[in-house]
């Protein structure tokens, strides 16, 4: 298989030998992916040949526990307990970094076991470290950062719902959806302050019919997918006790603790960050750290409420931004 994708902004192209693994890449990526072009060069370029050898670390320096670094490359063994081994090459120049990731699966014998009977942890992790963490690190050296938070375009205005897992945006996403919204995507983006980009990936919602996952969850397509969103108003979600739902003003300052906070909270991103601080050791690019509370605080200065929402069914975002208008007026 070989084929493209815009992932968290940058183009992805995936070659994979192993059926299985190509199998995986189209149901992570669904109709985002488009046929391989050799047009345009791609910032993420991900090879799975189906080797199993070890890759050869003779003069490789160790890094930390697993990880090992020579030149622009770095070697990460079982790569977030996901059974892949990956040598990723940084090519390009510090400041429009492109990278090379070579994967290799080849599980401990614990992950051999978790990759057959835990499905659902082994294809989050699979694609987390094949196509969502190399995309976000990539977009991290260029000054995006990653964010909990959904890009959302409802009419002639765009909204970033933010609001830690587990409060009822993926709800308040479809009810939206429904309603003729578009989105960018489901959990995580990127965001430079100015624009979002989203994460490929599906949804995961109470009651859908594709793979089953954590939470009592299972997996559908998102529908109406948009790359980018430019975001007019930010949208603080929360899981509130009474009936309805309530929109209430809220300050700047609030807006960027829940951003960040969230993030930072979120299961999606939880390995991520030694996955990218590795990668900035390694290869020396002064990235160890996303711009995450700069990104927040330059969003927050947009008009932004709060939604506390009540008893299902959710709201759609139409709703909440014309309750919103009224409570700024």
């Amino acid at each position: 298989m070989e084929a493209n994708v815009v992932q968290a902004g940058q183009l992805v192209q995936f070659y994979c030998r192993p059926r299985w693994v190509a199998n995986l890449v189209e149901e992570a990526c669904g109709q985002a992916l488009t046929p391989g072009s050799r047009d345009r060069k791609p910032d993420v370029y991900v090879v799975v040949t189906g080797e199993r050898s070890a890759f050869d670390l003779r003069g490789w320096t160790p890094l930390t526990r697993d990880a090992f670094q020579r030149d622009r490359s770095v070697v990460m063994t079982n790569v977030c307990g996901s059974g892949f081994d990956i040598c990723v090459t940084v090519l390009g120049d510090e400041h429009r970094p492109r990278v090379r990731l070579e994967a290799r699966f080849r599980p401990p014998v614990r992950e051999h076991v978790a990759a057959w009977g835990l499905r659902s942890r082994f294809h989050l992790l699979a694609r987390a470290v094949l196509s969502q963490y190399p995309a976000l690190w990539v977009a991290g050296t260029r000054g995006w950062a990653p964010l909990h938070a959904s890009g959302v375009r409802v009419g002639d205005e765009s909204v970033l719902v933010a609001g830690p897992g587990g409060v009822g945006r993926s709800s308040l996403l479809i009810s939206s959806l429904e309603d003729g919204a578009q989105a960018c995507t489901d959990n995580v983006c990127v965001s430079d302050g100015t624009q979002v980009a989203g994460v490929v990936e599906p949804m995961r919602v109470t009651g859908a019919a594709g793979r089953r996952m954590p939470h009592g969850r299972a997996e559908q397509p998102l529908p109406n997918r948009v790359s980018w969103v430019v975001p007019t108003c930010v949208v603080v979600v929360r899981r509130g006790l009474q009936e309805q739902p309530v929109v209430r003003p809220i300050s700047a300052e609030k807006a960027a603790e829940v951003l960040v906070a969230g993030t930072y909270m979120a299961g999606e991103l939880r390995r991520y960050w030694s996955f990218a601080a590795t990668l900035a050791l390694g290869s020396g690019l002064p990235a160890v750290h996303p711009r995450i509370q700069d990104v927040a605080d330059t969003l927050s200065r947009l008009p932004a409420v709060e939604l506390s929402l009540g008893r299902p069914p959710a709201p759609s975002l139409a709703t909440v931004l014309r309750d919103a208008r009224s409570v700024r007026a």
